[in-house]
């Protein structure tokens, strides 16, 4: 009976997970953010590859709020904290970057 209440707990857990990823798939794009970091969260000539991003929730709340540079702020009457936690699990689900190794046509002009 434990085992059973474990696996529902996990499947509903994955579930909401997939769900955060969609909602925050729809934010990045409504509130404009692929305008400068790409529709794949890739980067581009105005905003940095965020894709599989190394910060933190808490990290990249505190940037949204107060950011440096040319990037507008986000406050919680742009994005509620719930929203900017979507758009952080849509960001995670990429895959991290290729080194360079791992990249053929930029190994062949290494050699």
């Amino acid at each position: 009976m434990k085992s059973l209440v474990i696996i529902a707990t996990l499947i509903l857990a994955a579930g909401l997970h997939a769900q955060s990823i969609e909602a925050g798939k729809r934010l990045f794009e409504k509130d404009g953010c692929y305008e400068c970091h790409g529709h794949a969260a890739q980067g581009g000539r105005d905003g940095p590859r965020i894709a599989a991003t190394g910060l933190s929730l808490q990290a990249l709340n505190r940037y949204i709020r107060r950011p440096l540079g040319s990037m507008p702020a986000f406050t919680e009457k742009v994005l509620s904290d719930q929203e900017v936690a979507d758009i952080y699990a849509y960001l995670k689900s990429f895959p991290p970057a290729k080194s360079v190794k791992e990249i053929p046509l930029l190994n062949k002009l290494q050699e």
